[in-house]
């Protein structure tokens, strides 16, 4: 960023801006089981974020995480996944995109449509991990 780093910077508190740290800490877990065994892992915590506020960005939300384990599972798993965690909140009209994300692959974003905006907008990002 062609900026002079700073420790007293470096060291300040900063609100939590993701949980991707508690997906992290159950693969380490998941990699220390002697003998695998499928595992279901899931989190909801309070994040915030620089945003500029519109519609669609909040600067404070509640981000749901989840790791779901074990062999043989496909895309197709995925979505159904997806698809039931969000009927179950009252959201129906779902459509996933391909996405890039440098840490999952294949990734997709999961859009929902807002009869109030008349519109698509992303209520989610999903991915499966490389072996």
């Amino acid at each position: 960023y062609r900026y002079d780093w700073k420790v007293e910077e470096a060291r300040k508190n900063l609100l939590r801006t993701h949980t991707t740290s508690a997906s992290a800490r159950a693969l380490f877990q998941l990699a220390q089981q002697e003998k695998f065994t499928p595992v279901k892992y899931f989190s909801i915590d309070r994040v915030f974020r620089n945003e500029s506020l519109d519609a669609t960005h909040l600067a404070e939300f509640h981000q749901v995480e989840g790791v779901v384990a074990d062999r043989g599972l496909t895309l197709g798993h995925l979505m159904g996944t997806l698809r039931q965690f969000f009927t179950k909140l009252g959201i129906s009209q779902l459509r996933f995109k391909p996405a890039y994300n440098p840490y999952t692959e294949p990734s997709m974003e999961v859009f929902s449509y807002h009869e109030g905006l008349k519109k698509w907008v992303e209520v989610g990002n999903s991915g499966m991990f490389r072996p």
